[in-house]
């Protein structure tokens, strides 16, 4: 949708989303926070307005017009900090989401951040409908867009992570690291419930976050590049497909903790029992 602050549509009390930027479709209960943020942000209630748009957000973490909204609006109220801590979580979810890497260039500009913010316009192609505005904000920076691109491509060149050496940063609370056949590394982070997926070239996106995750501790994956996950506050293992869909592999494991897999077992150590469990997949 990127349509600034536009009420979504519900349709016989099921969620259909009539808008074709979206990538998937929000819960009901979130769209129902999204519209009340709407309504509150007509009748310039902008506090009732962030909060609802936040109350969404916990709802569904991936909703993406609610961030986009929420850090609309916290930029209109100047307040700067917290709009580009919003926009950068759209960026994690969707790194192609350019309108929002605009807004983060432009946040960083105001904050005082010229470095950052030509990193974020950096990321720009000249194909998106945000690439004339880039370029103002470029010439307010004494430059253009093709000299910042040339600059961070060959910063990003110097920088880039060895197979040997090398440091992944903020990345909070990780615990558990598996890899695929693809080269791909997934890391899990316990406190926010979530799992990252870092690819070969150092991009890093959230892969899991969804309640069904309850302090992840370990993970290993099989060579079929199913991920298994010690699910640890929750009692359980779960299994995760490479395209991203949770079972339940193992329920009732007190406090699963080091995972393994061996040919066709799987060893997962229960802190609380004192054992060891063994699983044929």
């Amino acid at each position: 949708m990127k349509k600034f602050l536009v009420a979504l549509l519900l349709a016989l009390n099921v969620g259909v989303l009539f808008a074709a930027e979206v990538p998937y479709e929000p819960s009901v209960e979130a769209k129902l926070e999204y519209n009340r943020g709407v309504d509150y942000y007509k009748i310039a209630q902008y506090d009732q307005a962030i909060s609802a748009f936040r109350q969404a957000i916990n709802l569904d973490p991936n909703y993406i017009d609610a961030y986009y909204n929420l850090g609309s609006i916290l930029e209109y109220l100047r307040q700067d900090e917290a709009a580009l801590a919003v926009f950068k979580q759209v960026i994690v979810r969707k790194p192609d989401d350019y309108e929002s890497v605009y807004k983060a260039a432009n946040l960083s500009y105001k904050l005082g951040f010229a470095d950052k913010a030509k990193t974020y316009l950096s990321l720009i192609p000249p194909e998106s409908s945000a690439y004339a505005s880039a370029q103002a904000l470029a010439n307010k920076l004494n430059t253009d867009m093709q000299t910042i691109k040339a600059e961070k491509t060959k910063e990003l060149s110097l920088q880039k992570i060895e197979q040997t050496n090398g440091m992944y940063n903020d990345i909070p609370s990780p615990t558990g690291i598996t890899t695929d056949n693809e080269g791909n590394v997934f890391v899990a982070c316990f406190s926010d419930n979530m799992i990252y997926k870092i690819s070969p070239d150092g991009k890093k996106i959230i892969f899991i976050k969804t309640p069904k995750l309850n302090g992840p501790i370990a993970m290993v994956s099989d060579s079929d590049g199913n991920i298994y996950v010690s699910n640890y506050n929750a009692d359980n293992v779960i299994k995760i497909s490479p395209s991203g869909v949770i079972t339940t592999l193992i329920s009732n494991v007190q406090k699963p903790y080091g995972i393994h897999i061996k040919g066709n077992l799987l060893f997962v150590s229960s802190q609380g029992s004192n054992s060891v469990l063994r699983y044929k997949l």
